[in-house]
């Protein structure tokens, strides 16, 4: 039986201090539950990481999100090392971070998108690329950084000063007014589907984990119907994008269609986080969905 389990978290990317946040969480549930746990906040030096690695853990528990921990860097580490790790593998991590590209995956699925166009930061900043509203995005960032909604009567770029979370390109898409609704997927099983509503635009790094940010129904008030198609397009995306372990789909439902957002491969396990709820509606406390996540640890094959 795995005894000793590593924690990765923190980072340095924008979400280091979230990360921090589920590493902590983390790690309690798995000493609660007689695991043996060493928490390693991560920085860019390998040698360092791989010093920490000893003695050897039987797995690890990959908490970062972000750049680096979160779209195949660590995890390629982590294959050539042979120590099994929690959620998706290089390839999938790597894919999924790439918004874009995911979203071509999504489409060759069958799974609907909504119009998007890849453009430089500058021509986002100089003109419009569509008609408003429509949202930019970082094209590889997580928990809402850098994400801007246009709207029409702006008279002033959002973009301005933001050119670190943005990245030299960024994803223009159409702005999909309606629910925002998200679905946690344990290996094959898509848990529930939750409606997010914010007093703030849309629901971004703040609402995501502020306290009071956000509200989340669950299950989210939906036809039956709906509800099961929202739930087939997540196991969907997850399987498209070759995810394993736990990931998270976010889409958004206009009242006549549902588009997927983005599926995001190490979704927050922070006290506010939507997979530890989600699990809680279906009778799986925090310690269980962590404790699975760890007995179904791998490597890349």
């Amino acid at each position: 039986m795995t005894r000793h389990v590593a924690v990765l978290m923190g980072g340095w990317s924008a979400e280091r201090e979230v990360s921090l946040v589920s590493g902590a969480a983390v790690s309690r549930a798995l000493e609660a539950e007689g695991f043996h746990v060493s928490a390693i906040d991560v920085g860019p030096d390998v040698g360092i990481l791989l010093s920490r690695l000893h003695p050897r853990p039987d797995v690890i528990f990959n908490a970062l999100h972000g750049r680096y921990g979160e779209d195949g860097c660590i995890q390629g580490i982590l294959n050539v090392l042979g120590i099994p790790y929690t959620h998706s593998g290089m390839l999938a991590s790597a894919v999924a971070m790439d918004k874009p590209l995911a979203k071509t995956i999504f489409a060759a699925a069958g799974v609907p998108v909504a119009e998007h166009v890849v453009v430089s930061r500058e021509e986002a900043m100089a003109a419009d690329v569509m008609e408003r509203p429509y949202v930019v995005k970082p094209t590889n960032q997580g928990s809402s950084v850098g994400v801007h909604i246009v709207r029409g009567g702006d008279n002033r770029s959002p973009l301005t000063g933001d050119e670190r979370a943005l990245g030299s390109h960024v994803m223009v898409e159409r702005y999909i007014d309606g629910k925002e609704l998200t679905v946690a997927i344990m290996g094959n099983r898509p848990l529930a589907v939750t409606e997010i509503t914010s007093d703030h635009e849309f629901y971004d790094y703040e609402a995501k984990y502020a306290e009071g940010g956000s509200a989340h129904l669950l299950p989210a008030p939906l036809d039956a119907e709906v509800y099961d198609e929202v739930m087939r397009l997540a196991l969907s995306a997850h399987g498209a994008l070759g995810c394993r372990g736990v990931s998270r789909a976010d889409m958004r439902y206009d009242g006549e269609s549902i588009y997927m957002l983005e599926v995001n491969t190490q979704p927050g396990m922070t006290p506010t986080s939507l997979v530890p709820e989600q699990a809680a509606h279906v009778d799986i406390s925090f310690n269980e969905i962590v404790t699975w996540m760890v007995e179904n640890a791998e490597c890349d094959q």
